[in-house]
């Protein structure tokens, strides 16, 4: 088992959020937009990125922050901290009218609201983003049978699809609860060997307990790989579980792919500090 260090391309634009950025800030451009507007929650690994790519390269950026009672607490917040130190203005939305984010009258608001920007989805989600992670995969990889990551919005599965030769088969393990991201990244993948395998989300997105915490601390302990609580470290812990379960075939050979992500840690020990369960035992 081998893992990609995707989280040490960038600092601050972190992992797969440099691949999905990466084009979309390349068409940004060639639109002549100067305005960047995204979406994310209280700490997401894609806002902090966003407000240090449109800093690092010349956009103003806009991030519509899902829980209008986070307005107050941007001091108390790692990520939106950050983000805010990045340039990036907020508009803080209900958890109601965040769902509908992708709607042609919510997005009509804001551009009444802020005027022309370049619209970068949830997540990064896009064709432009697919585009991007499909270059995560090298012809080095050519020797793995299996290429695994975390999901979220279902974008770096879907380079990894893209990209994978006939003998090879990826396996994507959520980070939310529900199998419905199967339909989402059906609408960018090329080809069928790939699977989702839902039992390890602990929960839901940002959810994990005391077992998941441990695991990271031991893992990083043994390996000094660090892992976020919200992405790569289930998928680690899924993985190290099939391979207990004999889920691969004899002599297969893994391939994990490290998303980034650990900005987030800060944050997660926070929540788990005020609930006084274990921490993550890690420095980022």
């Amino acid at each position: 088992m081998s893992i990609r260090r995707e989280d040490l391309i960038h600092p601050f634009i972190s992992g797969n959020k440099f691949r999905k950025l990466k084009y979309n800030l390349i068409q940004a451009k060639a639109e002549n937009k100067d305005v960047l507007l995204t979406f994310g929650g209280a700490f997401s690994n894609h806002i902090a990125a966003a407000a240090y790519a449109g800093k690092q390269y010349g956009f103003k950026t806009i991030g519509i922050i899902r829980g209008d009672e986070l307005r107050e607490k941007i001091s108390e917040n790692p990520t939106l901290k950050f983000a805010q130190n990045c340039g990036m203005q907020f508009k803080f939305v209900t958890r109601e009218a965040y769902r509908h984010k992708t709607e042609a009258d919510f997005l009509e608001h804001l551009k009444e609201e802020f005027g022309d920007f370049y619209l970068v989805p949830e997540g990064g989600t896009n064709e432009f983003a697919v585009k991007g992670c499909e270059e995560i995969l090298t012809k080095e990889d050519a020797e793995f049978d299996f290429v695994c990551c975390a999901v979220g919005t279902g974008g770096t599965i879907s380079g990894l699809i893209n990209s994978i030769l006939p003998h090879q088969k990826v396996l994507g393990f959520p980070s939310l609860k529900g199998d419905f991201l199967k339909e989402d990244i059906r609408k960018f993948a090329r080809n069928q060997n790939w699977e989702v395998i839902t039992d390890y989300h602990f929960g839901g997105y940002g959810k994990v307990n005391p077992e998941l915490i441990a695991f990271i601390n031991q893992f990083f302990e043994e390996n000094k790989i660090p892992l976020d609580p919200v992405y790569t470290g289930k998928m680690v812990f899924g993985v190290m579980d099939l391979i207990q379960k004999d889920y691969f075939p004899e002599n297969s050979k893994i391939l994990l792919i490290h998303t980034g992500g650990l900005q987030g840690i800060a944050g997660m020990n926070i929540k788990l500090k005020n609930k006084r369960l274990p921490t993550i035992a890690i420095d980022v």
